[in-house]
């Protein structure tokens, strides 16, 4: 594989920023013998990491050059994926401005067939919300450990707890119940909507803090008919559990 450090301007965002790419050591070639572009995962970091903690802290450089997937890592600060509020524009910075820049500097696909994304915790929801928001860009997604269930969170904006003051910067205080920032109702869309839909991949640990959103998300699509693999192990809100299950995640991926 080869790892690199890309440091680019965005328009969106208004500034320098910096995504870790992976690509893999060997070509992407049909039955024909013909070079195609590669398939890609968009890999989403959690609230406390940046770009580059995927790589430093779990072996996905050697899972992703196992199936030949590249791997795209953008930077989004503490933004929840999404337009804040009281900050900048990352939702439109990761879902047009990233895959659009990713493919013009590298040999990656374009195709439905050949995109995913995953992430872990803040990145989990963000995975989530990217995925059910436009699932005609996504062949399946996964969530490990994810802040699915934000929707109810009490936003308040209280300078002494980080988490509080963040969400509240990202949504100003909106009611996210019922929106694009809702991951339960975008699953109760989508699984409504007509064509292909996106397999989805959620796990997380027994004892991790964020076990019951992850609970009530497998309940609410015990009653849907989305394509949904779920895994409920034991694991706390660590590295080794999403290292483990993102090994899991690049076997699953349906790469054709």
């Amino acid at each position: 594989m080869a790892r690199m450090t890309c440091e680019f301007f965005s328009d969106v965002l208004t500034k320098h920023t910096t995504m870790t790419v992976i690509l893999p050591d060997r070509p992407n070639k049909d039955k024909a013998g013909l070079e195609k572009r590669f398939p890609t995962l968009y890999l989403l970091h959690g609230f406390s990491d940046d770009h580059s903690m995927w790589t430093r802290q779990t072996s996905v450089e050697r899972y992703a050059n196992e199936r030949g997937l590249a791997v795209v890592m953008p930077d989004v600060d503490h933004s929840f994926y999404t337009d804040m509020r009281y900050g900048k524009k990352y939702w439109t910075f990761l879902t047009e401005e990233v895959p659009r820049i990713a493919r013009y500097f590298f040999p990656l696909s374009d195709r439905r067939e050949d995109n995913f994304v995953a992430g872990l915790s803040m990145g989990g929801y963000g995975a989530f919300k990217w995925l059910l928001n436009k699932p005609e860009q996504f062949a399946a997604g996964a969530a490990l450990s994810g802040v699915l269930d934000l929707a109810n969170h009490n936003q308040e904006d209280n300078a002494e707890n980080p988490m509080d003051q963040v969400v509240f910067n990202a949504f100003g205080g909106e009611k996210l119940v019922g929106t694009m920032h809702d991951i339960f109702h975008l699953a109760k869309v989508v699984d409504q909507m007509e064509g292909k839909k996106p397999k989805l991949y959620l796990a997380c640990g027994k004892e991790d803090f964020l076990f019951d959103h992850n609970l009530r998300f497998k309940q609410l699509t015990d009653q849907l008919s989305l394509d949904i693999e779920t895994t409920f192990d034991s694991g706390e809100h660590e590295w080794s559990y999403w290292d483990r299950h993102i090994e899991r995640v690049i076997k699953w991926l349906p790469i054709q």
